[in-house]
């Protein structure tokens, strides 16, 4: 069986400077081979303590027993905020609570009904550019990319990716994307407030880009909205929810926030799940060649579809397992704990890794093997409930993952409906972490007709 690619181990034990200058460059690089069997791990600085956090009682604990002992890290948000402003992806406490008592409507089951058939058009979409690749080698990054984000502004906003403002946003954030690491430097040496933020050339700039456009789309729509001129899409219903405690919406600043963590979220995740599946794909042709007789089911826009993409959905889903799209989430102890005979001070920087815990080595049966049919195992099944996170858990899981887990195999399918994928011998890619979980060099593959 081939097995997808790890990233390179590492020495169990590196110099503090090697170590940073490392997790600089990509944290995935940085790890070593011991954190994919160890319950706990400390690593101490002369600045803080970090625990890197596998046993999945230690996991359940900080994500759905007990979130609000144990919110964000500040440190993450430094690195994201220019960008992000105070979207629900950064914010803490009562301003957090607010914020998804106003987002989780617009991703209710019911809405997904609605929001298809825009989905469905994306993937069309997709589907049709591909046509002139057949025959060729592509980076298959690209391609997702622009499906996703197509996917994104259909059903935020009503627009394809052509629409000038989408397109602007989708070729801006492409430069952003690989400017800006996971983490920055202030998640790794707690700077003081008054110190400048070290970003690498051109990220501030960027963001700066990227919200400008995005402003300029949540004005226009608010103005449609007091016309009643607005499409019901994504955008609409998030921009007139109404908070239940506070009676009040969002205003034009703080939609401006949350529409970019929905593009950075609902676009760079999917983006980077497409690509690392196609892959997988292409390296194990029988496992194609099954989701493509499958996927014949495709032929008219109905809800329904989506039942008969069985296997599509567990091949997804083992891709998020392999290569989840945010690989590490950080959380802060707001008191002294006790874990596993450790003491844990206040302050300390508590590590949630998937792309640790879903490898696991003493949880998952074959942690390094692409194997869809492990949802079915009493092993699958178990780590499914204890050890598999890829959109998080408890109150903070992503409110999108029932969005992704519809687009995810649907635009999957349609694409191995016509065509094959192959890899391209000498082009293994290394993943590695800028904003999500991406190659070094890119993806590239082969594309045939079917």
């Amino acid at each position: 069986m081939t097995l997808p690619p790890k990233p390179p181990s590492r020495p169990d034990k590196v110099s503090l400077w090697r170590y940073a200058k490392l997790f600089r460059q990509d944290i995935l690089s940085a790890q070593p081979a011991r954190l994919y069997r160890a319950w706990m791990a400390e690593f101490k600085t002369p600045f803080f303590r970090s625990y890197l956090m596998n046993q999945p009682d230690l996991v359940k604990t900080l994500l759905k027993d007990r979130p609000d002992d144990f919110p964000k890290s500040e440190r993450i948000s430094e690195g994201l905020r220019p960008l992000l402003g105070n979207s629900v992806f950064l914010t803490n406490g009562e301003m957090w609570k607010r914020q998804r008592r106003i987002i989780d409507p617009a991703f209710e089951g019911g809405r997904l009904r609605k929001t298809f058939p825009a989905m469905w058009d994306a993937s069309e979409a997709a589907a049709k550019r591909l046509e002139a690749q057949v025959g060729r080698t592509l980076e298959i990054e690209a391609e997702t990319s622009h499906a996703a984000a197509d996917v994104i502004f259909r059903t935020l906003f009503s627009i394809p990716i052509e629409h000038h403002l989408a397109r602007a946003v989708f070729d801006e954030f492409r430069v952003y994307q690989r400017s800006q690491p996971i983490l920055n430097l202030a998640a790794f040496v707690p700077l003081p407030r008054w110190m400048p933020r070290l970003f690498r050339k051109g990220t501030r700039a960027s963001a700066a880009s990227i919200r400008r456009l995005i402003t300029e789309l949540t004005y226009a729509r608010m103005t449609e909205i007091k016309a009643g001129t607005a499409p019901d899409d994504l955008a609409t219903k998030i921009m007139t929810t109404v908070d239940p405690v506070t009676g009040e919406t969002f205003d034009a600043d703080e939609m401006v926030d949350q529409v970019a963590i929905f593009f950075l979220a609902g676009h760079e995740t999917s983006a980077s799940a497409l690509a690392w599946t196609l892959y997988l794909l292409a390296t194990h042709p029988e496992w194609q060649d099954r989701l493509a007789a499958e996927a014949q089911a495709l032929w008219t826009c109905d809800f329904s579809v989506m039942s008969k993409l069985r296997l599509s959905r567990d091949v997804f889903r083992e891709a998020l397992r392999l290569y989840p799209p945010v690989p590490m989430m950080v959380r802060e102890a707001q008191c002294p704990e006790r874990f596993r005979d450790r003491d844990v001070k206040q302050g300390a920087q508590l590590v949630l890794s998937p792309w640790h815990l879903h490898r696991h080595t003493r949880l998952w049966d074959n942690p390094d093997g692409f194997d869809p049919t492990r949802w079915q195992t009493d092993n699958g099944q178990k780590c499914q409930r204890e050890a598999y996170i890829p959109f998080s858990a408890g109150p903070r899981v992503c409110p999108g993952a029932g969005f992704a887990m519809v687009e995810g195999p649907l635009i999957l399918s349609r694409i191995l409906r016509d065509f094959r994928v192959l890899p391209v011998a000498g082009r293994v890619p290394v993943p590695v972490a800028h904003l999500t979980v991406r190659s070094d060099k890119g993806i590239w593959l082969r594309l045939e007709r079917r």
